[in-house]
């Protein structure tokens, strides 16, 4: 079986709920589609819980905006990281808080360091998973290519703004062969986006009240802490 988590945004308490309420057995994958700092209480514990959860399961962590925004605003370039200017104004002062960040004598970014495995975890992160009958992604796909009919074309032509910030690709039918599990845009109410058999949101705003939610796949079955 597959799962795949939606985003965590620091709740640390909703992430050990969760995990704890997974029937998860042997061979089982986990997929999380990102997203795992800034705005809740406690992101570099969800990163800690995450390094050590992989220790002892199979996991795919996929990169989403905020993490994209985080190693921009710390000087990493990649293709993948972008948007650092915006990352205080998105909830990024907790996540630097959460790393003693306005505590040092020091206050110049340069001499920051994260912990050496936080670094290894974020550097990693990877934009896009294809297992099964799904593609995962933190956000969507390009829309100018979900009627090519060709998965890894789409892919290939996503642009990282498409794949970690697009908040349209969700609601349309596509003809790629799969259904895309994504996370990025919550509902108002909270709820899962279901938009079969072409996709499913669920990025449940659990760092706005909302439940932190995961799906079992194929089963379609649903989990919320």
């Amino acid at each position: 079986m597959l799962y795949a988590i939606g985003d965590i945004h620091g709740e640390l308490e909703k992430l050990d709920e969760l995990l704890e309420s997974l029937p998860i057995e042997p061979g089982d994958r986990l997929v999380f589609l990102g997203d795992y700092i800034d705005r809740g209480p406690d992101s570099s514990g969800v990163i800690d819980r995450l390094i050590e959860l992989r220790e002892r399961q199979e996991c795919v962590f996929l990169l989403g905006n905020h993490e994209s925004m985080f190693l921009d605003f710390l000087g990493w370039t990649d293709d993948n990281y972008f948007g650092g200017d915006a990352f205080l104004l998105n909830g990024g002062d907790r996540t630097l808080a959460g790393y003693g960040y306005f505590e040092r004598e020091e206050t110049d970014l340069v001499s920051f360091q994260l912990p050496k495995a936080h670094e290894n975890f974020l550097l990693g992160l990877s934009l896009s998973h294809v297992e099964g009958d799904y593609v995962f992604v933190h956000a969507g796909l390009s829309q100018d290519h979900l009627r090519s009919g060709d998965l890894a074309y789409a892919l290939r032509k996503s642009r990282p703004e498409d794949m970690l910030w697009n908040r349209t690709t969700g609601d349309l039918p596509h003809d790629l062969g799969t259904t895309m599990i994504y996370g990025h845009t919550p509902n108002e109410d909270f709820g899962v986006r279901w938009n079969c058999p072409f996709s499913i949101g669920v990025d449940t705003g659990a760092v706005y009240g909302g439940p932190l939610t995961a799906i079992r796949l194929p089963d379609e079955t649903i989990f919320q802490a």
